[in-house]
């Protein structure tokens, strides 16, 4: 069918600002990923004690200080009964104060080599490293191994700690260790030429001479030996004050710095210890400036993190509660629907079937016969052609069946025939059905029976995929039986269906004329309708066994024009009637319980699966494969059962369900981007015209084949 709407043409610059806004929110979300869940650790020293043959002897054999931005590398040691106490992979904010007091209780001091995203988010504690005392060192900005990055990564982690360090305390750090380093004889020939090109960069490496390594939590007693030089030498001592539970490296801190203070050591930093000059240097306004504007990068990446986490979280709870509902309401629905009605009486009266058609010569003469072959004893046929330019109506005068009326009219809209139609009628009961639907030959009869209830005034047929043989009309299928029709089960339970499908639907002529017969105010007309129905006091229920099988779009193309028309025409049926909020009755329970839902599932969280999509990418980048395989196995499954019992409800095959992954991967991205132009269509005030769908023939084949 054409509707009389003028359009501009379709908005298409938020394509590009959303794929802008998108990838925004994947640099986000991987700036978080690399910062959070950072590793701890340190190397392991070689097995033999010796140095690789790409270090230098005089580096494996050296002190642990190293000056590498010579031509022969320079290296120093601490004196004897010198300690320098070192703590790599804070700040944390358990264990980094509790080291400070430690220290402070014995007077020693000590130098932190800081990780960037830590001291980002955690400057306060960096500050307060510094006025006890303490010197700061560089630990990369993701705790990254540098002898396995690219050399522009490596530049990257140096760069980005100095500028953090300057944002928190106003000072550039020189000294640096790189993460998983140990002992000089651990040094591998890729480590060694990283921390040549640190050195480039003005960076003294700092390795130790004893590794404690209390990261593995080895004991207490184990961490006081690893800690204690022999024969009273000096040392660089390598320690942790994050990336895990440090309960025994403060243990050992309480007795190694008595034990080793009553044996004439001294705890410094590592610049005093060498005696060399403060390692910390001032920082420029410009490092200043861009460290404060990697700090907020920093947080508003965590932020949104924290934002997609409970975005998340909210759309498992809401799909969860969703299928809880649906699940309750249709075991319900089966129950009242199945369960004999020997009380209540056989609807048999007169009545008029309109069937407006424009240009729907592929299948109108199917549609038509199949009505006339109807069971019901009393039918009459009316087909309103709509100016089609196809021969529609000639088909149908040729076909010269009884009880067949045709009509026709100047292309005027949908519903303009299907006010025709009603007109015309001469039945006190009126079925509405699409020129592209063919019916079995009980369904009219099934379908008017619950208007033995008087307080009824339109009924829902159950519409069905006939083309559903190839991929694109099986996913429609599991649409149709998993999300109409279940929903509608739902509706028919609360007593708020917000649509009766233009394919099916049966009306009281007296509901028609009561509420100004069909709209043409908005595009989704069937559901205007039936929420005008509703509006005015009257029940609209389901009918799950009166079926009509329809001719679904076969290309993706055709199935965008399809859904951007229901999505944008739904949108205007609920706009126009967001009054029912106020409402009592029927119409209340629309406002109060239909048109929250279509907001949140129809509009609100398709609008966010495009940033859950992100999520998803963000989420093979960083987090296991295991945990998402299982993750998606689990949702996948769900959604199997859910599609399993939807299909047992409507008596169908579960043959299909083989498609449901593709669905997920491929279809709901369609769907989504459909909400996504409806509603920037809607808000720029645009019009969307009638797009018609090309019939091929496929329904009237397939049915007459033997239904699908």
């Amino acid at each position: 069918m054409t509707a009389r709407h003028v359009a501009r043409r379709d908005p298409r610059a938020h394509w590009l600002l959303l794929l802008l806004g998108l990838l925004l929110l994947l640099a986000a979300l991987t700036v978080n990923g690399l910062v959070s869940g950072l590793g701890g650790g340190s190397g392991a020293p070689a097995a033999d004690g010796r140095p690789a043959p790409d270090v230098p002897a005089t580096v494996g054999s050296g002190g642990p200080v190293l000056r590498l931005d010579r031509a022969e590398p320079v290296s120093r040691a601490l004196p004897d009964r010198t300690i320098a106490l070192t703590f790599d992979d804070g700040p944390d904010p358990r264990w980094t104060p509790q080291v400070l007091d430690v220290l402070r209780r014995h007077g020693a001091h000590a130098t932190f080599f800081v990780v960037g995203a830590r001291v980002n988010e955690h400057p306060e504690l960096v500050r307060r490293i510094l006025a006890e005392g303490h010197e700061i060192g560089s630990h990369t900005f993701t705790h990254a191994d540098l002898a396995e990055v690219s050399p522009w990564r490596r530049d990257l982690e140096l760069s980005l700690t100095r500028k953090a360090v300057a944002s928190a305390t106003g000072r550039e750090v020189t000294l640096f260790r790189p993460p998983f380093s140990s002992v000089p004889t651990a040094l591998t020939g890729p480590e060694y030429a990283a921390l040549r090109a640190a050195a480039g960069n003005g960076h003294v490496a700092v390795l130790a001479d004893l590794d404690t390594r209390d990261w593995q939590r080895p004991g207490t007693d184990q961490i006081v030996r690893a800690a204690t030089p022999k024969r009273g030498r000096g040392a660089v001592v390598l320690m942790h004050d994050g990336g895990g539970d440090r309960t025994q490296t403060l243990a050992a801190l309480d007795r190694l710095l008595p034990a080793l203070g009553d044996q004439g050591y001294r705890f410094t930093t590592v610049s005093a210890g060498i005696d060399a000059s403060p390692s910390m240097v001032p920082a420029s306004a410009g490092a200043r400036l861009s460290g404060i504007a990697l700090r907020w990068t920093q947080t508003g990446a965590r932020w949104s993190a924290d934002v997609m986490n409970l975005l998340l979280a909210t759309a498992l709870a809401l799909g969860v509660a969703r299928l809880a509902v649906q699940v309750f309401c249709a075991q319900r629905h089966v129950r009242r629907v199945r369960r004999p009605r020997r009380d209540r009486p056989e609807v048999r009266v007169p009545v008029s079937v309109i069937v407006p058609a424009y240009n729907e010569a592929a299948n109108i003469a199917a549609t038509v016969r199949s009505l006339v072959a109807s069971a019901y004893p009393a039918l009459e046929v009316i087909v309103v052609d709509d100016g089609s330019d196809d021969g529609t109506a000639d088909i149908v005068e040729r076909m010269r069946l009884r009880g067949v009326r045709v009509i026709r009219q100047a292309n005027a809209g949908k519903p303009a025939a299907l006010n025709t139609g009603i007109r015309a009628a001469r039945a006190n009961l009126l079925v509405l059905v699409d020129g592209d639907t063919v019916f079995q030959s009980d369904t009219v009869h099934r379908l008017v029976q619950g208007f033995a209830d008087p307080s009824v005034g339109a009924i829902s047929g159950n519409t069905k995929v006939a083309n559903r043989r190839r991929l694109l009309g099986r996913w429609q299928h599991l649409e149709y039986v998993i999300g109409f029709n279940l929903d509608r089960r739902m509706y028919d339970v609360l007593e708020c269906m917000p649509t009766i499908p233009g394919a099916i639907g049966a009306f009281r002529r007296e509901v028609l004329l009561r509420v100004g017969g069909v709209p043409s105010d908005t595009l989704a007309e069937d559901t205007d309708l039936t929420m005008k129905v509703l509006r005015a006091g009257w029940r609209v229920v389901y009918e799950e066994s009166a079926i009509a099988w329809t001719e679904a779009p076969s290309s993706l193309r055709q199935l965008w024009r399809q859904r951007y028309r229901w999505c944008y025409g739904t949108m205007q049926a609920m706009w126009k009637h967001r009054h029912a909020l106020r409402e009592s009755g029927a119409g209340g329970k629309l406002g109060r319980r239909g048109l929250p839902y279509l907001t949140v599932f129809q509009i609100v969280l398709p609008l966010t699966a495009p940033a859950v999509d992100v999520f998803a990418v963000y989420g093979l980048l960083f987090l296991p494969w295991s945990t998402l395989a299982l993750a998606w196995a689990g949702l996948l499954l769900l959604q199997a059962a859910t599609a399993g019992y939807a299909l047992r409800l409507d008596r169908e095959r579960y043959g299909p369900l083989w498609a449901l992954p593709l669905q997920q991967l491929v279809y709901r991205q369609l769907m989504y981007l459909v909400v996504v132009q409806s509603v920037v269509t809607a808000l720029i005030g645009n019009r969307l015209r009638w797009q018609r769908m090309v019939r091929t023939g496929e329904a009237a084949a397939l049915v007459g084949a033997g239904r699908g």
